[in-house]
């Protein structure tokens, strides 16, 4: 009998992550069928796409509620479908609150649960693990130190290394500093509507301060596939620098490989920098409640993913009052005239990479899904 596999990834890299998954299950066993929620990326593999990722992305807890509706609608839809055609497997995909509550349901209809990308449980609301020790059946993680976190939690647990390092070829990870011609900074706003409307804005006016310091800098924002480029290019009309806007994940790539340095946005794109030996600045900012609620249920001490696995601030990390543009720009100015503290960042950031395993991760992570089918 046909087998079939519920996937949900709410988030842009979630949708990215899913479709490597995806592809490498197909390449072992194409009679599967796939539906669940996605974006682009998971919808050119063939998943049928019931609840579109894009409708159900936010950034922090305050603004969940304007979206609440939308949630509940997307929740009721998906159950409906684990009832009706009971898939052999869901796989769920960071996005914590929404895929525990359809776990939840899963776990009532004796569908097994994979959970690949675990949620920061880790970092904040650790209660969390009690729920996923009840739920899922197997978590499949891609940083190192949450295998032993699972272990220590009686949780079965599978260490496959991170999926980026799939996208990533090996003449990547020489990035030079020494750049040709005027120098680029990236700047990284996000893959989120709401994270690009906080944090283009300040960019664009650190870029304009920086480039009244140093006339010859350019700037280059690549845009994720889950954002619109015209509504970008509109915020950045007016803005006193040399920027340019590029679309696609290629051009990501292509940014960090080209760019002295970046500004990010906390979240993927810190660890893919880091993947490159890219120096980078993280800048974080949410609403103020969200924030103050973080203060509170936060239990660790960065928020760049590049400074929690090595344990310490490698590369600065301005998070909301101190992400001005004033701010962003003293560190940029900073950076761009010290080579040998970007050169000691870079260093850095290539003995990250190396925690981070071998490149397979989803080949490895597919070899546990046909497992949990069989």
């Amino acid at each position: 009998m046909r087998k079939r596999i519920m996937i949900i990834a709410g988030e842009a890299s979630g949708d990215l992550h899913g479709a490597n998954l995806v592809r490498a299950i197909q390449a072992h066993d194409p009679s599967i069928s796939f539906l669940g929620v996605g974006g682009a990326a998971l919808k050119g593999t063939g998943v049928t796409i019931r609840v579109n990722a894009e409708t159900l992305s936010v950034v922090g807890l305050s603004e969940v509620f304007s979206k609440i509706g939308t949630i509940l609608k997307a929740l009721s839809v998906l159950k409906k479908d684990l009832k009706r055609l009971r898939p052999d497997l869901l796989i769920l995909i960071d996005f914590p609150d929404f895929n525990l509550k359809l776990a939840a349901a899963a776990k009532k209809m004796n569908i097994p649960v994979m959970y690949y990308i675990s949620p920061q449980v880790w970092a904040w609301r650790t209660g969390r693990v009690k729920k996923i020790r009840k739920l899922v059946n197997e978590m499949v993680v891609i940083l190192p130190f949450e295998a032993d976190f699972y272990k220590e939690h009686n949780i079965p647990v599978t260490f496959v290394g991170h999926p980026l390092l799939d996208n990533i070829s090996p003449e990547d990870f020489n990035n030079t500093l020494n750049k040709e011609g005027a120098p680029i900074i990236g700047l990284l706003p996000g893959s989120r509507n709401e994270e690009v409307a906080r944090l283009l804005p300040v960019m664009l006016q650190a870029a304009e301060i920086i480039s009244e310091q140093t006339r010859e800098v350019k700037f280059t924002i690549p845009v994720a596939p889950s954002l619109d480029k015209d509504k970008m290019e509109e915020m950045a009309r007016g803005c006193r620098a040399d920027i340019s806007i590029v679309q696609g994940n290629i051009h990501i790539h292509k940014v960090l490989h080209s760019a002295s340095f970046v500004i990010s946005a906390s979240g993927t794109a810190t660890l893919e920098a880091a993947l490159f030996g890219t120096p980078m600045i993280i800048v974080y900012k949410i609403s103020p409640f969200s924030y103050w609620l973080g203060t509170k249920l936060i239990r660790v001490k960065h928020v760049g993913l590049a400074n929690l696995i090595a344990g310490k601030e490698v590369v600065p990390e301005l998070i909301q009052e101190s992400a001005s543009p004033e701010n962003i720009a003293d560190h940029a100015l900073r950076l761009l005239k010290d080579k040998e503290a970007r050169a000691e960042m870079q260093q850095q950031l290539n003995a990250i990479r190396k925690e981070l395993g071998a490149p397979g991760a989803s080949a490895m992570a597919a070899k546990v899904a046909l497992r949990m089918l069989a």
